[in-house]
Order: structure tokens, then C-alpha cells, then sequence
């Protein structure tokens, strides 16, 4: 009789193993998924971000575009702020203020190994409800790449990363204050 109980518990966890456990895992992995919050933006409702002006001399003509609407996206996506240009309780407005590509590390026969993309924007947040300006500050960012590559090759991805790195900087500083 003793035989019989120990059977049927080590049948019955090998059941589990094979189906059950997989089953569990699974459940348990949805439970812990991360999910983002969006940014506390308090009272606040709307938001407006117009063209970004272009201040920076040698950019790329649709930089500016590309910027802005870089911008829209981030907030549009991360926070519960509706878009709107008539009466919008913040604004973030924007300048180009430097494209700049430099040499960075020199090497033997006065040439250089590393060329470096930086962009720079001015921002100014602006809140109407208040009727004051938050905060202007620059932000910047750089990629660098070999100079043997001709800058048109990296171009987008350069574009990319940099664009992405002041979206991150610009809505933490708008939205979560760091």
C-alpha cells in the first residue's frame, strides 16, 4: 500500500511537470511584465509645440522638421497630454542651434580616426496656465564615426541616435524634472 501512495504523488508531479509547469511559468511571466506609466504631468491637459526654428548654419534644410516632430511623438506617446495649438496649458518651443561635425581624435600624419555629429536645441518651456516661462535650456548631443566614412553613410543613423537621446533628455526635464 505504502508503494501505491508514492506512485501516484510521483505520477501526478510528473503531470505537473509536463503540463502544469510551463502553464505556471507562463502565467507568472505576464504578471511581472513591466509596464510604463506615463509622466506625471499633474493638472496639465494640452500641449503645443511649434515648428522648431533653424539657427544653425550647414544643417540639414528638413532638420528642424524632423526635430519637431521627433518632439510631438515623444510627449504624444509617453505622457496623457492631448496635442492642440488653440489655448494649450504648456509649449515647448524649440531652436536649432548648432549641427556641427569635428574631429576628434587625432592620429599620425595629421589625420584624424574619429569625426563627431553634434546637434544642439534650445528649448523654452512655456506654461500658458501660469503665463510664465518654466525653463530654457540647451541640449546636446553627439554621435561619433569613423572618419573614413563619408558622412551621408552614416547620416540617418547619426540623426537617429542623437534625436532620440535629446527627446529622452528633453521630456525628462519637461515632465519628470531631472
Amino acid at each position: 500500500m505504502t508503494i501505491r501512495i508514492f506512485i501516484i504523488p510521483c505520477k501526478a508531479f510528473s503531470f505537473l511537470q509536463i503540463l502544469g509547469l510551463p502553464v505556471l511559468l507562463i502565467l507568472l511571466i505576464n504578471a511581472c511584465s513591466i509596464k510604463m506609466n506615463p509622466a506625471d504631468t499633474g493638472d496639465l491637459k494640452t500641449y503645443y509645440i511649434p515648428q522648431f526654428t533653424n539657427n544653425a548654419p550647414n544643417t540639414l534644410p528638413n532638420l528642424p522638421i524632423q526635430l519637431t516632430e521627433a518632439l510631438k511623438d515623444k510627449v504624444r506617446l509617453q505622457s496623457t497630454l492631448k496635442y492642440t495649438d488653440e489655448n494649450p496649458d504648456i509649449e515647448l518651443r524649440g531652436t536649432l542651434v548648432d549641427f556641427r561635425i569635428t574631429s576628434e581624435a587625432p592620429r599620425v600624419g595629421e589625420t584624424t580616426a574619429i569625426n563627431r555629429l553634434t546637434i544642439t536645441l534650445a528649448i523654452e518651456y512655456f506654461n500658458n496656465r501660469t503665463q510664465k516661462e518654466v525653463w530654457k535650456r540647451n541640449f546636446s548631443f553627439f554621435y561619433n564615426y569613423d572618419s573614413n566614412q563619408d558622412f551621408s553613410t552614416v547620416q540617418e543613423t547619426a540623426i537617429r541616435t542623437i534625436s532620440n537621446q535629446l527627446m529622452e533628455d528633453i521630456f525628462n526635464a519637461a515632465f519628470s524634472d531631472w
